[in-house]
C-alpha cells in the first residue's frame, strides 16, 4: 500500500539523514521514479523534503524538522532496540515488523542522539538458542500464530512423550518460546495446559472463536507451569562421589550449574560427594557415563548395577 510506503520513506529519512534517491529505492525495493513521486506527495502533504542534485547531494528532511510519531527517551529506545535484535520471533510473523519497529523507535530521537543509541543498543544481544541444539521444527507453527492473535478454536494432533497421538480443540492462549522451543499454552475441558509445538503434528484453524479469561496472565501461569513441571520431574535420587574434574564438568555433561555448590567432601581426597536426580534409572546411567572415570554412583543399587553393566559393554565394544 502506498501509505505505508510514504510512512517508510518517511522514518527512512527520520531515522538515516540524507540518502539519495537509489538508495531509498533499494530500500524500499521500487524504481526511483517511484521514490520521486512520493517524495512530492509528502512535500504535498506539509513534510519539509529538501532535494539536492549533483555529487553529494540527495534526499533529505528539512533540518530541525522531526515528526513526532513517538514519544520515548533514549534509555528506553536503547532496551527496545536491544532485545529486538533478533530472537525468536524472527520465526514467526512478529518478526516481519521488527526492522519497521526499529526504524520508528530511530526515527523518534532526536538527530544528536540517535547514532549513539543505535551505538548503545548493538553492543548487546541476546541468544535465546541452547547450545548445541539447532531450533526445533515446527510445522504448524504458522497456524498457531494465526490462532492465537484471533482469538480461534485449534483442532490439533498431538504426539506425548510415549509415542501415543492426542486429537482435541482447544482455546490457543499464547505461545511462549524458551531456549528456542516454543510452547502452545492451550485451554481444554482438562484445564489450561502447554503443549510442545513441535509435537503438534497437525492444527487446522476454527471458524469458531473463544472468549479469553479475564483474569489469564500467560507470564504467571508460564512461571508456575514451569515450577510444577520441574518437580514433577527427576524424582529418583542418586547418590554420587566425583572427581574435582568430574565436579566441574557438570555444567557441561548435565547443563547443571548449581548442584556443584551442594557438593561435600569425600573421605578419599580430590573426591566430592553430591545427590542428583534423574526421572528413572535407565535416564540416570545414559547421563551419567558421560562423567566416565570421574564419577561413581553410590546408591541406589539398581543405578549403580545398571551403569556398571552398560560401562563393560561398551568396553567390550571397544576391545581389540
Amino acid at each position: 500500500m502506498r501509505a505505508d510506503r510514504l510512512l517508510s520513506l518517511l522514518l527512512c529519512l527520520q531515522s538515516r539523514g540524507r540518502m539519495t534517491a537509489r538508495q531509498l529505492a533499494d530500500e524500499l525495493e521500487v524504481s526511483v521514479r517511484t521514490v520521486y513521486r512520493d517524495l512530492e506527495a509528502l512535500g504535498a502533504a506539509g513534510v519539509p523534503v529538501v532535494a539536492n542534485g549533483g555529487p553529494g547531494g540527495g534526499c533529505r528532511l528539512m533540518e530541525g524538522w522531526r515528526s513526532p510519531l513517538l514519544g520515548i527517551s533514549t534509555e528506553e529506545a536503547t532496551a527496545l532496540l536491544a532485545v529486538s535484535a533478533g530472537g525468536p520471533l524472527e520465526r514467526i510473523a512478529l518478526g516481519d515488523a521488527l526492522p519497521q519497529a526499529r526504524l520508528k523507535l530511530l526515527a523518534s530521537l532526536p538527530t544528536a542522539g540517535r547514532d549513539r543509541t543505535n551505538s548503545a543498543a548493538a553492543r548487546f544481544h541476546l541468544d535465546a538458542q541452547a547450545w548445541f541444539r539447532p531450533p526445533e521444527l515446527v510445522p504448524r507453527l504458522a497456524v498457531l500464530v494465526d490462532a492465537v492473535r484471533q482469538d480461534r478454536r485449534l483442532r490439533l494432533t498431538h504426539r506425548r512423550r510415549d509415542g501415543r497421538t492426542v486429537a482435541r480443540t482447544v482455546d490457543p492462549l499464547g505461545l511462549v518460546a524458551k531456549a528456542g522451543v516454543w510452547y502452545l499454552v492451550a485451554r481444554a475441558d482438562s484445564g489450561i495446559r502447554a503443549h510442545r509445538a513441535s509435537r503438534i503434528t497437525e492444527a487446522e484453524m476454527s471458524t469458531a472463536g473463544f472468549t479469553r479469561p479475564g483474569d489469564f496472565d500467560l507470564a504467571a501461569f508460564w512461571a508456575d507451569w514451569t515450577t510444577e513441571f520441574e518437580t514433577s520431574l527427576d524424582q529418583l535420587p542418586v547418590a554420587v562421589r566425583l572427581t574435582t574434574a568430574g565436579l566441574a564438568a557438570l555444567p557441561e555433561v548435565l547443563g547443571d550449574t548449581t548442584s556443584a555448590t551442594r557438593a561435600t567432601p569425600d573421605p578419599e581426597d580430590g573426591w566430592h560427594r553430591l545427590t542428583l536426580h534423574f526421572d528413572s534409572p535407565r535416564a540416570a546411567c545414559r547421563r551419567l557415563l558421560g562423567f566416565g572415570p570421574d564419577l561413581e554412583v553410590l546408591e541406589p543399587a539398581d543405578v549403580r548395577e545398571e551403569l556398571a553393566r552398560a560401562a563393560r559393554q561398551t568396553a567390550a565394544r571397544y576391545s581389540p
